[in-house]
């Protein structure tokens, strides 16, 4: 931990600027540490002297403002706070974007691992239902929307694109349609479940953090993209169905493997965004590829066709 006036680096000068403006915090020892695991923003650990817990504090990483509202974050936060999913929040540094809020201690980030246990997969079943049943965010952000968005910014920054960029629009276009003819179910989505984003008890409850992409989606786009970030198989992903609704059908298996093809379309034309403009240690490129390809490997199944017109 850094006492605060320790810092050496240009970063932590800047971030211990951001402490000393905190008007509740003024004139009391504090230490900090950088978080890490984020590949958007830079966190920190703060420790404030005569208080029980310590605080998580994000700064938003360069150009995250292209495709992250500040605002719509903190009210999804504040949701999932009041519904008993998220982490208690503070508004000393909303005027900023910066947001704060209660370090949670006694719990640990999930892995992939984790959630190969069939009674931890129930419990987020549980805890997807509980968002997806909250009152509607003020966003409304489809998938669809968050497609074209960085389709716009590729195309502005000239960042790369895939070869069959042509290709995986119109898939991307004939799912749309497919979906908004069936009629989008939109409930509050968490959106980015990467492992990081759920917090583990001992008891085996979940905790979520982070709700930057949190918006009003379709809600099995919600279930999809959770399963592609756990690499979940079809059997798992069936099961998943069944746990969630209380039964199976061919439809929503179908509605979830088209998102989870537009899951992929969406993060991989992130990460070239990313690569662009990100100067964060990591390879957006190689990231967005990987993501590319699996879309691929759903849009180019013979059973493409058939997801589309289940729907």
């Amino acid at each position: 931990m850094i006492s605060l006036g320790g810092g050496t680096t240009d970063t932590e000068r800047a971030f211990e600027a951001i402490l000393r403006s905190v008007a509740p915090w003024q004139g009391r020892p504090m230490r900090y540490r950088p978080v890490l695991g984020g590949i958007s923003n830079m966190n920190w650990r703060v420790e404030i002297g005569g208080e029980p817990h310590a605080y998580f504090v994000k700064m938003p990483g360069r150009g995250t403002e292209m495709f992250i509202d500040r605002a719509a974050a903190r009210a999804a936060s504040r949701q999932a706070e009041a519904i008993g999913l998220g982490p208690r929040t503070f508004d000393h540094l909303d005027a900023r974007d910066i947001e704060i809020a209660e370090f949670v201690d006694g719990r640990r980030p999930s892995t992939h691992r984790d959630f190969a246990d069939p009674a931890l997969r129930a419990e987020a079943m549980g805890v997807y239902r509980r968002f997806h049943a909250a009152p509607l965010l003020p966003l409304t952000k489809t998938v669809f929307d968050m497609i074209a968005e960085h389709d716009r910014q590729v195309a502005e920054l000239r960042a790369p694109m895939p070869p069959d960029h042509v290709w995986l629009t119109r898939q991307t276009r004939l799912a749309q349609s497919a979906l908004e003819a069936s009629g989008l179910d939109l409930v509050p989505c968490f959106n980015d479940p990467m492992p990081g984003n759920f917090l583990i008890g001992e008891d085996g409850s979940i905790l979520l953090i982070d709700f930057e992409y949190a918006s009003n989606n379709d809600r099995l786009y919600d279930l999809a993209i959770w399963s592609g970030e756990m690499f979940f198989p079809e059997s798992v992903d069936r099961e998943l169905i069944e746990a969630y609704f209380g039964r199976y059908d061919e439809a929503s298996f179908a509605r979830l493997m088209v998102h989870k093809a537009l899951a992929d379309v969406k993060w991989s034309t992130w990460a070239m965004v990313q690569n662009t403009i990100s100067t964060l240690d990591f390879d957006f490129y190689k990231y967005g590829i990987w993501k590319h390809m699996r879309a691929r490997s759903i849009m180019n199944d013979p059973r493409w066709p058939i997801f589309l017109k289940a729907l």
